[in-house]
């Protein structure tokens, strides 16, 4: 179908600030050109907000711990940001994460896990499975239900969902209940069928997401590895249910669509989204777009009833 005529709005808005230029910008210059607020909206109202840090592999790791509700014992849904491992932090996704920690209802942990190229693969996929091991040890003291774990994110925090799952379970634990996959990156491969329909001038293209990658592995041979690129996983058998979101106008559309497929097979409880009209990165722009608002009570609507099922 059509762009969604709002998403034509956002994405013009987008557009306007100028896009770089892939062959030379250094990740300096992309951070603070990321950090434009021209587009920034009110905050969702959230019961309560902590900032704190924990032990990590290498230096503390900071997080955010959302409460929507003085109530015990509710879900606890770990969130990794979006921005090709390279952008983003806890306040970029603020009001997402606020939004799904009122949502669901549940205590959401932002974490802000180490970015490339500064720390290359696999700083961020380390700091994101300690941070979860973190989260399931200390879930009854933030008034969780550990039995009710989740790990969540966007592009390339929905990456390193899965790759959390599938080292949670290769590693013995953290128990997790269910994966929250949003647009994710899945994979490296630049040539599917998707990159080639959407072009250029849907807010990412190859040559960023190429960028991307370059920034993150250390050389091509890393790509090659499962908690990289988890759509190379030798086997996804075993691994938490999931819900797995993809967006019609979104070069990684194709790679989501194949995890979620590949998950479905492997036995996995599966529910897979695909949303016509929308762009990479659309549920960032809550309050803006009713796609996105829609799309975010159907994909609450998901998780929960995945999470009702009998383990």
């Amino acid at each position: 179908m059509a762009l969604d005529a709002q998403m034509t709005g956002i994405l013009a808005a987008l557009n306007a600030r100028g896009l770089p230029d892939m062959s030379r910008i250094t990740a300096t210059e992309f951070r603070a050109a990321a950090n434009d607020k021209r587009m920034a909206r009110a905050l969702e109202p959230v019961h309560s907000i902590e900032d704190r840090q924990i032990p990590g592999p290498a230096a503390a790791i900071a997080l955010r711990i959302y409460h929507p509700e003085a109530a015990e014992a509710l879900p606890l849904l770990v969130y990794f940001h979006g921005g090709g491992f390279v952008l983003g932090a806890i306040d970029s996704h603020d009001n997402l994460c606020r939004a799904l920690a009122n949502a669901l209802p549940a205590v959401v942990i932002s974490v802000d896990y180490r970015l490339a190229p500064e720390h290359k693969y696999p700083a961020a996929a380390d700091d994101a499975y300690a941070a979860t091991l973190w989260a399931a040890a200390h879930a009854s003291e933030l008034g969780a239900d550990p039995a009710r774990l989740l790990v969540g994110g966007d592009s390339a925090g929905g990456n390193l969902a899965a790759v959390v799952s599938l080292r949670a379970r290769d590693q013995g634990g953290p128990a997790i209940a269910h994966q929250l996959l949003l647009y994710p990156v899945c994979d490296n491969d630049l040539e599917r069928a998707s990159y080639q329909r959407i072009g250029k001038g849907y807010f990412i293209d190859a040559e960023m997401m190429g960028w991307f990658w370059k920034q993150y592995l250390n050389s091509p041979a890393d790509a090659d590895q499962a908690y990289a690129c988890p759509l190379k996983a030798e086997s996804l058998i075993g691994l938490p249910s999931a819900t797995v979101l993809t967006a019609e106008y979104d070069p990684l559309c194709d790679e989501g669509e194949a995890y979620a497929a590949r998950l479905a097979e492997a036995g996995v409880a599966t529910h897979y989204l695909h949303v016509p009209g929308a762009i990479h990165g659309f549920l960032s722009f809550l309050g803006a777009a009713d796609l996105s608002d829609r799309t975010l009570l159907a994909t609450v609507e998901a998780v929960n009833a995945a999470m009702a099922q009998p383990a």
